[in-house]
């Protein structure tokens, strides 16, 4: 089943959970602190509203990453485009409010993937073709187990999406971290 199949048929814990997930691996372009996202993720686990803890991570990450949104190149246009995704998050946590933010989290986390793997520098796009970049090949098989768990698994799977999430996060991590002494070595 394919990525967009799972997120049509995702309820509205899963679709919540893959959005989180995908907003919470591209952390490190916001410079943000991975616990910032632990009451929304504690919300879902619980059942609880998350527009307080919503909004508090807004106020805490929106102003991260400015410098480098301000500037020009792929990490800035990464970095404008996962500001956005927190931005855009619904604070009504229902199926019909959170899918199409969702829909736009996979796409938005792919396509910043995209964006900072070496592999695909100087490449086209890879959308709609059999074989995307490395990086990018990960987040996809990252979305896609994320979605399986909660769908086989409901709220215990959450756990589980966390730890995959948290996987994510780590490369990139190391990949923003390797791209700016990159740029340092080469004066950029």
């Amino acid at each position: 089943m394919s990525l967009e199949e799972r997120i049509a048929r995702a309820d509205e814990r899963g679709l919540a959970a893959s959005g989180l997930a995908c907003l919470d691996r591209c952390l490190p372009l916001l410079d943000g602190d991975e616990e910032l996202l632990r009451p929304l993720w504690g919300s879902l686990a619980d059942g609880s509203d998350w527009s307080a803890p919503l909004e508090k991570a807004r106020g805490a990450l929106l102003g991260l990453g400015g410098e480098e949104a301000a500037g020009g190149g792929e990490h800035a246009e990464a970095v404008r485009l996962v500001a956005h995704l927190l931005d855009t998050a619904p604070a009504e946590r229902t199926a019909e409010a959170v899918r199409p933010w969702a829909e736009s989290c996979s796409a938005v986390s792919l396509r910043v993937h995209r964006l900072l793997d070496p592999a695909a520098e100087g490449a086209p796009d890879p959308a709609g073709t059999e074989d995307p970049p490395p990086l990018v090949a990960a987040e996809l098989r990252r979305q896609i187990t994320v979605l399986e768990l909660l769908e086989g698994h409901g709220k215990q799977g959450l756990r589980r999406a966390l730890d995959v999430s948290g996987e994510g996060r780590r490369v990139l991590r190391a990949v923003v971290s390797r791209r700016a002494r990159g740029n340092a070595e080469s004066g950029v």
